[in-house]
């Protein structure tokens, strides 16, 4: 069964790439394969995202202005908890030279442009499956009077049920991944449609009607001036 059959919903990948086009074409093709897709225009906006979520894989363009992807997947293999991370590599140079040292830097696997989506579909399914289960499945967490169940979406109040729409359940997935460190509004952001992040503004007004005893001054999801959003559970 391939794994967009059998959960991908609960894989986060990072799309890294400088060419909008493509980086937008493989988001939509990965999320209609019923991945999380969220995206990066180059390595430092990668480095970022890495320190703030975690990604089950990474999809990552070689050739980039500034720090290439062979720079970037050998800090990465350096960073204690990032360090086994899978990463597919995305090049327009095919040369064997090229392949070779994207492998021998720590990638797991590595595929020239042009390529077929459904090659690149194949490849991540094959890359997760020996990497084991989903990052973050499991996963419970208190807010309160409150449990959250991030592998399920689901959020309880003294053990009944609390309605969260799809778009609440993924943002409070997200600042919980990243539990007690402030997530920015852009990456909050891309994990709808809104892409000026207005809607995500909204959405926390709701949760925080949902789990503070107090909306008006929250405890749990908090505000981080110029930043944007940071969630301190229990």
């Amino acid at each position: 069964m391939s794994q967009a059959g059998s959960g991908a919903a609960q894989r986060h990948l990072l799309v890294v790439d400088d060419d909008d086009r493509i980086r937008n074409l493989l988001k939509q093709f990965l999320s209609r394969a019923g991945f999380r897709v969220t995206g990066a225009a180059d390595a430092a906006s990668a480095r970022r995202m890495t320190g703030l979520l975690d990604f089950d894989l990474l999809v990552l363009d070689v050739m980039m202005p500034g720090e290439d992807g062979f720079s970037f997947v050998k800090w990465l293999r350096g960073q204690p908890g990032l360090a086994q991370t899978p990463v597919l590599m995305l090049t327009a140079r095919g040369l064997p030279a090229d392949r070779i040292e994207g492998l021998s830097l720590g990638a797991d696997d590595y595929l020239a442009k042009p390529f077929e989506p459904k090659e690149l579909l194949l490849r991540v399914e094959a890359i997760l499956r020996r990497a084991g289960p989903p990052v973050g499945v499991q996963k419970k967490i208190r807010l309160g009077a409150c449990t959250f169940d991030m592998v399920r979406l689901e959020l309880l109040h003294d053990g009944a049920p609390v309605r969260l729409t799809e778009a609440e359940g993924h943002l409070l997935k997200i600042l919980a991944l990243s539990a007690n460190a402030p997530v920015e509004r852009h990456v909050l952001a891309s994990s709808g449609a809104d892409a000026a992040g207005r809607a995500v503004d909204v959405q926390v007004t709701r949760l925080r009607r949902k789990i503070e005893v107090d909306p008006k001054t929250p405890r749990y999801l908090q505000t981080v001036r110029g930043v944007g959003y940071m969630l301190a559970p229990d």
